[in-house]
């Protein structure tokens, strides 16, 4: 005959056991933190501006071409999509191409390291620090602007396209450059803050990037907000046509637009989410020094 002890088992036992048996689950499912995400985009953007010159430089070179997708695909779907009221909403998926190429391709662009080349700065406010993160601001910038008015200047210059599709990449771009000063500066704020939270969501992300991608992408072309390396491949295809001046292109786009993205990215989501994290770090230090 068996033993009470074998035929009751001990309820606390069998809840621990059963507790930890399921923990592998529960840590396989759990999200990163808002800390986990901050201290992996930190490790990032250490990474990033410590790199040699000439690496940023064709990473950078590399994401303004891949740019040139999202004008090609806008270009196509509007194009060959039916003329219709949704027609618009559709045909701004394709300013999504560009970016996935760009992120899961691991380009660099200017506007993502607004977010991971400001943490690491934020983490240690030193000088040394700062013209680091500035110098990786202007060697993507240039190498960005560099690569997408290569892009547009092929684009319009030889017969890859039909036509056609010329025309259609002539209406995007016609369209990017209608706003004022102003405007361009405030829908560049809101296009920074859409880049750089893009950014800040695909290290919890994992099979969902492509998605992540997809429609904070999607969001920011729809509402006609701006960004300055995408925008610019598509104004500076109408500059290649001669149909519009350099100078317009600085004074209505370029100016406002990086100005604004700038801004976004850096309060909006790195001074912000910083914030989220450092409460914490500061009180676990107050534990420790006491």
């Amino acid at each position: 005959m068996k033993s009470p002890e074998l035929v009751h088992a001990d309820p606390e036992a069998q809840e621990h056991q059963a507790k930890a048996a399921d923990r592998p689950k529960v840590m396989k499912r759990k999200s990163l933190s808002a800390r986990g995400i901050h201290d992996t985009l930190l490790l990032e953007g250490r990474e990033e501006i410590n790199r040699r010159w000439q690496a940023l430089a064709f990473s950078g070179l590399a994401a303004g071409l891949s740019m040139g997708l999202s004008l090609i695909a806008q270009g196509a779907l509007r194009h060959y999509l039916p003329e219709n009221s949704w027609q618009p909403a559709v045909a701004k998926l394709g300013y999504a191409v560009g970016f996935i190429a760009v992120m899961l391709g691991r380009q660099k662009l200017f506007t993502e390291t607004t977010l991971t080349g400001t943490l690491p700065w934020a983490q240690d406010r030193t000088a040394a620090t700062l013209v680091l993160v500035v110098r990786l601001w202007l060697i993507l910038l240039v190498a960005n602007l560099a690569g997408g008015w290569l892009f547009a200047a092929a684009a319009a210059h030889t017969t890859a396209f039909s036509p056609e599709l010329r025309e259609s990449f002539f209406k995007v771009g016609e369209e990017a450059v209608r706003h004022d000063f102003a405007t361009a500066f405030v829908k560049g704020i809101f296009g920074g803050w859409l880049i750089a939270l893009m950014v800040w969501l695909l290290p919890s992300a994992g099979s969902a990037k492509l998605w992540v991608i997809v429609i904070t992408t999607w969001l920011l072309a729809v509402t006609e907000m701006t960004h300055i390396i995408a925008g610019s491949v598509e104004i500076l295809y109408v500059v290649s046509t001669g149909a519009l001046s350099f100078g317009t292109y600085l004074t209505r786009y370029a100016v406002p637009v990086l100005v604004g993205n700038t801004v976004g990215g850096i309060v909006f989501v790195a001074a912000l989410n910083y914030a989220q994290v450092t409460p914490d770090e500061e009180k676990k230090k107050a534990k420790i020094l006491a």
